[in-house]
């Protein structure tokens, strides 16, 4: 009974990790000199940079622009994968559970 559980739980698993990978998130810094998309596995997917924005003789600027952009996507991407993960388990609760539904949102 416990190994068709767990076998479905890692089913389970590869499915939102491929769930997961479809979802997108973009996050800016400085006005949108940097943005930086993401998808919901936390994997950063494509970088744009407005050059006519940026000051590229201040590298430390750049730096912190494109720190700040990379920070706010994976947090939005962090979120996007905790929304996912709750969905999941609520999907696996036999139904009938009561409010044991509940607990995860």
């Amino acid at each position: 009974m416990f190994g068709n559980l767990m076998g479905n739980f890692e089913e389970q698993q590869r499915a939102m990790k491929a769930r997961l990978a479809l979802i997108e998130v973009q996050a800016e810094a400085g006005n949108g000199a940097i943005k930086i998309t993401a998808n919901g596995n936390q994997e950063i997917t494509n970088i744009k940079i407005n050059k006519e924005a940026l000051d590229w003789d201040d590298a430390e600027q750049v730096e912190d622009l494109m720190m700040i952009a990379a920070n706010r996507v994976i947090k939005l991407a962090a979120e996007k994968a905790a929304e996912e993960a709750q969905k999941m388990m609520k999907d696996m609760l036999p139904p009938g559970m009561g409010d044991f539904g509940n607990l995860f949102g």
